[in-house]
């Protein structure tokens, strides 16, 4: 499983000598890339208990819009996408680049706020080790795929008339996984078409159109509530900014085969953070669930160069 296949932007930055990377190299520098790796995960993993946190003075939507707004506020002052010189086919991924983001953050958004943030990251964890395999042509990658099915049947509410995993928050983690696939996909073409990382910035800037009008109408005026917006800022630089910025570093100083084994401990890191942020305590079955996607995307990485 590559860089893309696992946080997508990272090619998309990855000639760019402006990128926010950049900003963390000197402090980095110090830190060894595996290092850098788990602090990247922890940090997108409080940035979703700190969103989650916040679902009960704000709708999912409207702290999604408020972590796409920051990224995009950051992104473009940060590398301005220009559209001249581009064919109608560079801006068309760029736009469905941006679209696929945007519905990807609002489908998590949403089973983030039915299901346990392990749970939920464990299952829109498919998406990448989903392509990861569809990659291969190892036969023991059917292992891998019937091991991740495996834990999602664990995680089903099969039967039960009361419980804290909904269908509908399976639901929307499967559709943010499907996103989080295509945006694998698109992220690798958008690099290509883009110079630096004016791709995803224009990227960001069109998720943020997108989520815009269902955020700002779910939001209403406790979006202008300072220390909502000092949340949502925090929320957005802890999801977004901070952690590419820190796995392009370490991509920089690492193989990309270790740095996608290392990403695969994120399901596990989410159950913990959930654990320790929100109090959310899982049971042995949920807990065997997000080790059986682990598994299956560590075995999925090894087997890639």
């Amino acid at each position: 499983m590559t860089a893309e296949a696992l946080r997508g932007p990272a090619e998309p930055y990855k000639q760019s000598p402006l990128g926010p990377g950049a900003l963390l190299k000197a402090a980095s520098d110090a830190v060894p890339p595996s290092g850098l790796v788990m602090l990247a995960i922890l940090s997108v993993q409080v940035g979703a208990g700190f969103a989650k946190d916040l679902f009960s003075q704000l709708p999912p939507s409207a702290v999604v819009f408020l972590r796409i707004a920051t990224g995009a506020l950051i992104m473009g002052a940060i590398a301005r996408p220009r559209l001249r010189g581009l064919s109608r086919a560079d801006i068309g991924a760029g736009v469905a680049f941006g679209v696929t983001l945007g519905v990807m953050n609002l489908s998590f958004y949403e089973a983030l706020a039915r299901l346990p943030m392990g749970i939920a990251v464990a299952i829109e964890f498919l998406g990448p080790l989903g392509v990861a395999v569809a990659a291969s042509r190892r036969r023991l990658d059917l292992l891998w795929v019937v091991l991740a099915g495996s834990g999602v049947v664990l995680l089903a509410p099969w039967g039960t008339t009361v419980s804290r995993i909904s269908w509908a928050g399976i639901a929307f983690a499967l559709v943010a996984a499907a996103c989080w696939a295509g945006y694998i996909l698109l992220s690798a073409s958008v690099g290509r078409r883009f110079p630096g990382s004016t791709g995803l910035s224009l990227a960001m800037i069109v998720s943020c159109v997108l989520v815009a009008p269902v955020g700002i109408t779910s939001g209403g005026t406790d979006l202008l509530q300072p220390e909502l917006l000092l949340i949502g800022l925090g929320v957005g630089l802890l999801s977004s900014v901070i952690p590419y910025s820190i796995e392009l570093e370490a991509l920089r100083r690492m193989p990309k085969r270790v740095f996608g084994i290392l990403m695969s401990l994120e399901p596990a890191m989410a159950a913990l953070v959930g654990l320790l942020v929100l109090g959310e305590v899982l049971q042995v079955r949920e807990w065997a669930a997000i080790g059986c996607v682990v598994v299956a995307s560590v075995g999925a990485t090894r087997g890639t160069g």
